[in-house]
């Protein structure tokens, strides 16, 4: 396996998609939602693939797999904000299951990729 650009992770470009979902399921709120859960959930989804990027620019494998860490508690701050939309009828059954079985995936893929930096094999120059 190898990265030479941020680009080539995966678990990046699907953490990218995902936030970019979830910003056109928030345009289209009344203002009131997009004011309170909206611009939050927006920010955490953001912030997955956002920490992802920062931890790979960084010179050692231990501060990228920091900013896995902080990536992976944006996961699951998403999967909250999710809830809490599909309880307030934001978003169907369906977009919620659809949304949660993407970001089941990108953590699983982000403990891949942590184990696979917890090598050394990449971000140790």
């Amino acid at each position: 396996m190898s990265y030479n650009k941020l680009e080539d992770l995966e678990v990046y470009l699907l953490a990218e998609d995902l936030s970019n979902e979830i910003w056109d399921i928030t345009t289209t709120w009344d203002l009131f939602s997009k004011d309170t859960i909206g611009k939050q959930v927006c920010r955490s989804a953001d912030s997955i693939s956002a920490n992802i990027a920062e931890g790979y620019g960084r010179y050692h494998f231990k501060e990228n797999k920091n900013f896995c860490y902080y990536s992976r508690g944006s996961i699951l701050e998403t999967k909250s904000f999710l809830r809490k939309m599909k309880h307030r009828t934001l978003i169907s059954d369906k977009e919620y299951q659809d949304l949660f079985k993407k970001l089941e995936i990108i953590h699983i893929k982000l403990n891949s990729y942590m184990k696979y930096i917890g090598k050394g094999s990449i971000g140790s120059k």
